[in-house]
């Protein structure tokens, strides 16, 4: 089988057994699991309960073998669509639920429902077929009978306003008879006789939409010639829609004309304006009698609504006791089928053939579970499970855990680690949360953000099924620990600056006696008369303080120049060691993957490099600390010493400049020179024999080295991890590259064909830029790393901003100090310990990812996303 074992040059063999065992139960973040593809051979009768069995237990992923089929063309195509089907019923269910407001139940293991046996799906179909037509025809029956009672309703009001309308009508009946005029249309409205029941006058009354009414009555008044009278009045009851339920604002309308022609024209216009249109009695009896029996009506309709919606709630009370468990269930039985149709079906044979990555280390589990999914299924022959040799990339699997997951996400989004390469992930939940407090530093701020934290973990259980925080919620979350760690780093960095709130607490005396001698024994009272140097007085300094920073420097004059002096040193002394952390991990990676290339032409001039230019520069920070005294009896700069050491190469170096050893500093000097000379001879060290070497290999026509390991290790390491060997092995096995460029494609394997001509300029040209961003790099991160120094200050000025400015000032008074508290607070908690943090929490991931990681990690990698059925239902499964 395909493997890249830890070392994968020793042995060809699959780990013993307690190896394995101890990987199942500890995992390991230092490099990712070993993966293997396998060929799965089932038999139609047992897929099904065999990949229902794997996605419970969540360890394989399988590929697609049919990438160049549509989904529509699948053999599982119909499966795929009843489910998808039955989840919309189930959405139309929850819908109806909300709508009644009602609440659906969740029980605690919901997620640990199985998915119901192959030959019961079609039973659950059938049931939720039935409830969605029981439900429908609840529904629609529902709606009918708003329908009729919006009908009544309506024509209560049309009756109730009509005797209005006839009054006014009457008033407008002119005293003459016009009869001049031939043509009756165009006759004055109420000429005749003046009446209703008249020959020539007739109406239509219905009810319309309000703001229908502008547009109807512009549009009647030019299409009848000014030969209708209409009049409208507001519906004074609510009236609401039947199908949205929604408030209905409507007018009650009534139009006078005088023949048939002019009918037909005015209901024509009702129709398109949508109005409707009701029977109403001329006699005012007749509309009483009417109303009385509507009324009636209405009474009897209300009390059928009321007994219909307790029949839907009593249905609705019942689906919504199974609804969480049918949609665990639909959702598993999709996922089973949307896997068989990744796999090829042998009709001859009667099987179904798929591809899959898994680790070595839980093999003996699948097998298991193969075992247990054949017998359950009925069947005496289990699963067939055959190794596959091929050269395609294995997917990057790293065991975490709740702990550890958010710290390795934070990896991951740099980029997925390169099979087996070197995790930061460990190592990134010490100094992530470090880093952070570095800049975050405060006691009392770290210890309210790991209170904060605290409360998340302790409830994780109940918060966890909290399905509506939204995005930011589900970060926050998702995040508890490493806030917490990083409050608890805060509280530790806090109490070394000494920084409680920005006041400074003493655990014992001050290593200072500071007193003018006019004082007497008086105590400071008064901080303008305090000025700490250690300089010009060495001799009030006693002995250092025992844990962080002596507490007298917060009422010295000088103390921002102090602190200032302190953390940007302390900046260069820990970016450095981070740095060369880095450096050195890439050590692992080399040999590893036996990349003598790399390792002689690579990491040794880069460690060279690193440590003679800043490593010096972080011995002489710590020398000047601990040295009262130096030879030139001034104090000499450290930027000076580093910046002359390369633009006055040579020189003497004055008196006053000088660290160790004679006063003239020719000591100093020679050894300045040397390390000089050194960091030098590590540029072309690192940009001319590497690529010189692979060319003087693709001469003699000899394949990159495979380093003892299985050709598709070697494939691997060279893809992930040496970038100029890849060029080489690029130009000289094109066709396999090809192959093994998709992650999810086929999976057979091949050998590649020789005698590719090398492109020696491409190498040399990535060799060079490989260099020159390294020691570029290694000038400027060095500089990026100030940050710490820099964002430190900040928060503890700005935190000292808001004691002085708001919290000191409400002293004294209660009244003042109450308000002045509640200000603080907010203050501190809004701006302190979020704004601020969250500008410490991304400038430590710029720190780690550009500072950190990129001097050893490729992050070339594509995550191992297994077929599991809880990464379904949290809604975190990739398609």
């Amino acid at each position: 089988p395909f493997s890249c074992r830890e070392p994968p040059q020793r042995t060809s063999t699959p780990p013993s057994a307690p190896s394995r065992a101890l990987c199942k139960r500890m995992g390991t973040l230092w490099r990712s699991q070993e993966m293997t593809l396998t060929q799965l051979y089932l038999q139609s009768e047992a897929a099904y309960e065999t990949i229902n069995a794997l996605g419970e237990q969540g360890l394989v992923q399988f590929r697609d073998m049919n990438p160049e089929v549509n989904a529509f063309q699948r053999k599982f195509v119909n499966e795929v669509r009843r489910c998808e089907e039955m989840d919309r019923k189930l959405r139309l269910f929850e819908t109806e639920i909300e709508k009644a407001g009602l609440r659906v139940v969740q029980p605690d293991d919901v997620d640990d429902t199985p998915a119901p046996e192959n030959s019961h799906v079609a039973a659950l179909d059938a049931e939720l077929a039935q409830l969605e037509s029981q439900l429908k025809e609840i529904n629609g029956n529902e709606e009918t009978l708003k329908r009729d009672g919006l009908s009544l309703r309506e024509v209560r009001e049309i009756l109730r306003n009509v005797g209005r309308f006839f009054e006014e009508a009457d008033r407008f009946v002119p005293a003459q008879e016009d009869s001049r005029r031939p043509d009756i249309e165009e006759a004055p409205l109420l000429s005749g006789e003046g009446e209703r029941g008249g020959s020539q006058l007739a109406y239509v009354t219905g009810v319309i939409l309000r703001d229908k009414v502008p547009g109807f009555e512009r549009l009647l008044w030019r299409a009848c010639r000014g030969n209708v009278f209409l009049r409208h009045v507001p519906v004074s009851e609510e009236l609401r829609d039947p199908v949205t339920d929604e408030v209905l604002h409507k007018e009650v309308i009534i139009i006078f004309f005088q023949s048939d022609a002019l009918r037909n024209r005015v209901t024509k216009i009702c129709d398109a304006y949508s109005v409707n249109l009701y029977q109403c009695p001329d006699k005012a009896a007749d509309r009483r009698e009417m109303i009385l029996q509507i009324d009636t009506r209405i009474t009897d309709l209300q009390n059928i609504l009321n007994r219909t919606d307790e029949h839907r709630r009593r249905v609705l009370s019942n689906i919504g006791y199974q609804l969480a468990l049918w949609q665990v269930k639909v959702k598993k039985v999709k996922a089973i089928y949307h896997v068989m149709n990744k796999f090829n079906v042998d009709s001859a044979r009667k099987c179904l053939i798929g591809e899959l990555w898994c680790p070595v280390a839980r093999m003996n589990d699948i097998r298991a579970v193969l075992r247990e999914a054949s017998i359950r299924a009925g069947l005496t022959v289990p699963a067939i499970l055959s190794p596959l040799e091929t050269r395609e990339k294995p997917p990057t699997y790293h065991m975490c855990n709740k702990f550890t997951e958010g710290f390795q996400a934070i990896v991951d989004a740099y980029g997925v680690a390169s099979y087996q390469e070197v995790n930061p992930g460990p190592f990134t939940i010490i100094t992530f949360p470090f880093l952070f407090a570095v800049m975050f530093g405060d006691f009392g701020h770290g210890l309210l953000m790991a209170a904060a934290a605290y409360f998340l973990i302790h409830k994780e259980e109940s918060l966890k099924k909290w399905k509506n925080g939204g995005e930011m919620w589900n970060t926050l979350f998702g995040g508890r620990y490493i806030i917490f760690l990083m409050g608890l780093f805060s509280i530790y960095t806090g109490f070394f600056y000494n920084d409680w709130f920005s006041k400074s607490v003493t655990f014992g005396s001050s290593g200072w006696d500071f007193r003018p001698a006019w004082l007497g024994n008086a105590t400071y009272k008064d901080t303008d008369i305090i000025r700490l140097n250690l300089q010009k007085n060495i001799s009030d300094f006693q002995h250092a303080y025992p844990l962080g920073i002596d507490p007298i420097w917060n009422i010295a004059q000088n103390k921002l120049a102090f602190i200032n002096s302190f953390k940007m040193k302390m900046a260069v002394i820990l970016g450095f060691t981070h740095m060369m952390f880095g450096v050195l991990l890439g050590y692992f990676n080399h040999t590893f993957f036996k990349r003598p290339l790399n390792l002689y032409f690579e990491f040794i001039p880069q460690v060279l490099f690193l440590g003679c230019i800043f490593g010096y520069l972080v011995i002489m920070i710590i020398y000047k600390w601990v040295t009262p005294s130096f030879p030139g009896g001034g104090q000499p700069s450290l930027l000076l010493m580093l910046i002359n050491m390369f633009l006055k190469f040579g020189s003497p170096i004055e008196p006053k400049d000088v660290f160790y050893g004679d006063e003239s500093g020719s000591t100093q000097k020679s050894l300045q020179m040397v390390l000089v000379v050194i960091a030098l001879i590590c540029v072309p060290w690192m940009l001319l024999p590497k690529p010189l070497i692979l060319r003087a290999r693709a001469l003699k026509g000899s394949p990159p080295p495979s380093h003892g390991m299985h050709p598709a290790a070697s494939h691997q390491s060279v893809n992930s991890h040496d970038d100029d060997e890849l060029l080489l092995q690029d130009n000289q096995h094109s066709h396999s590259n090809a192959a093994a460029a998709s992650h999810g494609g086929g999976g057979g394997g091949g050998h590649d064909d020789h005698g590719e001509h090398f492109e020696f300029g491409e190498v040399f040209v990535h060799q060079a830029i490989h260099t020159i961003e390294f020691c570029l790099g290694c000038i400027s991160n060095t500089a990026s790393y100030l940050r710490l120094w820099a964002l430190s200050l900040a928060h503890a000025q700005l935190s000292e901003v808001l004691w002085e400015m708001i919290l000191h000032r409400g002293f004294g008074n209660p009244a003042i100090m109450f308000a002045a508290f509640a200000v603080w607070a907010t203050l501190t908690i809004a701006v302190l310990l979020i704004m601020e943090g969250l500008s410490a929490f991304l400038h430590a991931l710029r720190l780690h990812w550009v500072e950190f990681q990129t001097k050893f990690y490729e992050g070339n990698g594509y995550k191992f996303t297994p077929f599991s059925f809880k990464s379904i239902l949290r809604g975190t499964a990739e398609e």
